[in-house]
């Protein structure tokens, strides 16, 4: 029997840092059209529990999601199918996060034509808080070959 085709390797973990600003959070909140003031009106935030601005929870979430795709489509064409995320703390303007996904498990589905592949990741701040956590569900399928100019290449 031939052994069913590997994409992804369990085990495997990949991370990446985001800085955030105070404009990043107003713009990033803005463009999402999340109008609560915690993260446009920093008069209004200072005077909250939180002391200051913080970002929409679709910031960080966004983040956190956008890089299973950036880190699988270097070598693979990935596809995200399930996302179970947990907020756990407030992602302040000036906070440096560090995302971290682990591919828990991933097996050959045929008739997908490509790996079905469980992910744990985190996001911890600077001071090492988890602000966090998440399972995923994607798809890594073979990268479609280049195709080639239509008319052969000739000009």
């Amino acid at each position: 029997m031939k052994p069913a085709p590997r994409i992804v390797t369990i085990g495997e973990t990949f991370s990446s840092t985001l800085a955030l600003s105070a404009d990043s959070v107003k713009s990033f909140a803005m463009l999402v059209n999340d109008m609560n003031p915690l993260h446009h009106d920093e008069a209004y935030a200072a005077q909250s529990r939180f002391g200051g601005l913080i970002a929409s929870g679709t910031q960080p979430t966004a983040h956190f999601m956008a890089l299973l795709a950036t880190h699988f489509s270097t070598y693979a064409q990935p596809l995200g199918l399930e996302f179970d995320i947990k907020l756990k703390k407030a992602v302040h303007a000036d906070d440096t996060l560090t995302i971290t996904w682990r591919v828990r498990d991933a097996y050959w589905k045929a008739s997908l034509n490509g790996d079905l592949t469980h992910l744990d990741g985190t996001v911890v701040n600077q001071r090492g808080d988890t602000m966090l956590t998440g399972t995923s569900t994607i798809l890594v399928m073979p990268k479609p070959e280049a195709s080639a100019p239509a008319n052969g290449g000739a000009s």
